[in-house]
């Protein structure tokens, strides 16, 4: 991915002068030399620190956040800014959420309730958004469908008997079918092994409880029992291993409830072979691209417990929860409307849902499109790599979330991305990914299970443990890229808020060129025999930083 051979900014302190005419005078600032020379953190991080790192400054704090509470401090007291609309194509968004109501985008040009669309863009009453997935909240794995669609086709069949026309789709099938049986056995297994760990903890735990007299007790006081039973001793000995997992032993069995849900979930919905999830809750027929106008103005989804849009809430605070409002978290950017596209579910995303949000996005008036999903398999790339170009050529950027299985992207071709593995060159010039950080600044920084790749992956961001925004006013820590990217897109947010004569090309440029770089070598996937230089895992080599990139844009704006 392309990016101008600007210098690097990294910046440790800003003045700031009065112009003759009372306005505010350009930034005047001093590099800094080398952050490899800085100490690592010895202490753990605070309750505080945990939920506020990915804002903190790794000058001041030695922690790898994006210096966002240094650039309100020093650099955007006393600014001016413009309102910026961001989309977030995702699960949907509480729309109601304490920390977010304020932050909705509104379709002024829309008439709530009345079932017309005044607008004329083809979407009735979409006062926040819209809902491509209508009534849909579980789907299918990409490659389980590519199963069931070629399965009747190919079924028994050796690879002599197949026609030249047909090997393509023989190797997806033959791919698809490896894989589903794979996961599915995997998912089978755990299950299984969860409920048989559930089996032993949960009347281990009752017994002691009584015993002790209470739900909460410690590795020690275990170990205190006198004169246990030989039955004693051995609930002991799973309940000491337990806590190795967790602070109690009522959370290792929430948790382990959470798991059998998850997997027996999956095991319902992501591999169901007999489902037609779009068939039965839509009616929309993904592989017709002539068909647009489908779904509804639900922009949070058909469940009202709203679990189906925790994902998408959580991005969404990421970016632009209320800052300063006394309430849960401040988010990146401020001034910011979120445009809610409920496009992904709780499976794989369909190509055509996903690139008509985008094109939804860009003609309804976002400045910046985060899209926080991604899969392996794509029957219709062509669609979404259209409207990654149509988003470019309208100055539109869109910030894209690695992916979370520790893949060197280079080797191996995901999508949505901008290119095609093999192939340098860009769909559009205004497509940025991002990798996950840890908040530990050493050879732990890039995440255990972020993808990299030095020519497919742009920069980093931190993903690990993000406290933010959750359904009906909670809030919750999640990690993944998909956390890592709409930091980036708030950021990206702040750059056209701040600066709006500057094109998403150069926001982009900005982004990838004012971030801090280290020469330190990190571990890859989790993988310890898998190491590199942090600058040779991304295009840019670098950390995402708004202070940073907020110094460059005022420079790049002159």
């Amino acid at each position: 991915m392309k990016i101008l051979n600007l210098s690097v900014l990294a910046i440790a302190s800003a003045t700031f002068l009065t112009s003759c005419g009372g306005g505010v005078a350009p930034i005047v600032s001093t590099p800094i030399e080398n952050i490899d020379n800085m100490p690592l953190k010895a202490a753990p991080l605070s309750e505080q620190q945990t939920k506020t790192w990915s804002a903190a400054d790794l000058l001041h704090d030695t922690i790898p956040g994006m210096s966002v509470d240094k650039a309100y401090t020093e650099i955007l007291k006393g600014r001016k800014n413009s309102k910026v609309i961001v989309a977030v194509v995702d699960s949907g968004i509480d729309i109601e959420h304490e920390d977010l109501k304020d932050v909705i985008w509104v379709n002024k040009d829309e008439i709530a309730g009345n079932g017309k669309d005044d607008d004329n863009n083809g979407y009735i009453d979409d006062i926040h958004g819209w809902n491509f997935l209508g009534n849909i909240v579980q789907e299918n794995m990409e490659y389980v469908r590519y199963l069931k669609k070629l399965e009747p086709k190919f079924k028994g069949k050796t690879e002599s008997s197949i026609s030249a026309a047909d090997r393509a789709d023989f190797e997806i099938y033959k791919k698809a079918k490896a894989e589903y049986e794979q996961e599915f056995g995997q998912t089978q297994g755990n299950k299984a092994r969860y409920e048989q760990i559930l089996a032993q903890v949960t009347p281990a735990h009752q017994a002691i409880s009584k015993k002790l007299g209470k739900e909460n007790y410690t590795a020690a006081e275990l170990a205190a029992i006198k004169n246990p039973t030989e039955t004693e001793q051995q609930q002991i000995g799973v309940l000491t291993q337990m806590l190795n997992f967790a602070d109690t032993v009522p959370d290792v069995i929430k948790e382990l409830n959470g798991g059998i849900d998850y997997f027996g979930g999956r095991l319902e919905s992501h591999f169901n072979m007999n489902k037609n999830f779009r068939s039965e809750n839509l009616g929309d027929n993904p592989d017709d691209f002539s068909s647009k106008y489908y779904g509804n103005n639900d922009v949070d989804g058909p469940d009202p417990k709203k679990e189906d849009a925790r994902h998408g809430t959580h991005v969404a605070g990421i970016i632009a929860a209320k800052r300063d409002n006394g309430l849960g978290i401040n988010g990146v950017a401020n001034n910011v409307e979120i445009m809610v596209l409920r496009a992904v579910p709780d499976g794989d995303e369909y190509d055509k849902d996903i690139a008509l949000a985008i094109r939804y996005a860009v003609d309804n008036g976002a400045k910046v499109i985060n899209t926080s999903f991604g899969k392996y398999y794509s029957p219709h790339p062509q669609w979404v790599w259209d409207a990654i170009k149509y988003a470019s050529d309208h100055d539109v950027l869109i910030v894209n979330a690695a992916g979370n299985e520790g893949f060197d992207l280079d080797k191996i071709q995901v999508y949505p991305n901008d290119q095609k593995v093999g192939d340098a060159s860009e769909i559009g010039d205004t497509f940025i990914t991002i990798g996950a950080l840890n908040f530990d600044y050493g050879s732990e920084l890039v995440a255990d299970f972020s993808n990299y790749g030095k020519t497919s992956v742009d920069l980093f961001a931190p993903g690990v443990k993000i406290w933010s925004t959750t359904p009906l006013n909670t809030y919750e820590y999640l990690q993944g890229t998909s956390m890592a990217s709409p930091a980036v897109a708030g950021v990206a947010a702040m750059i056209r808020s701040y600066y709006p004569s500057l094109s998403a090309k150069q926001v982009k440029q900005i982004l990838m060129n004012s971030g801090l770089s280290s020469t330190a070598t990190v571990i890859l996937g989790g993988d310890t025999s898998n190491q590199d230089k942090f600058v040779n895992i991304s295009t840019s080599g670098k950390m995402a930083n708004l202070y940073n990139a907020l110094l460059m844009a005022d420079k790049m704006a002159k």
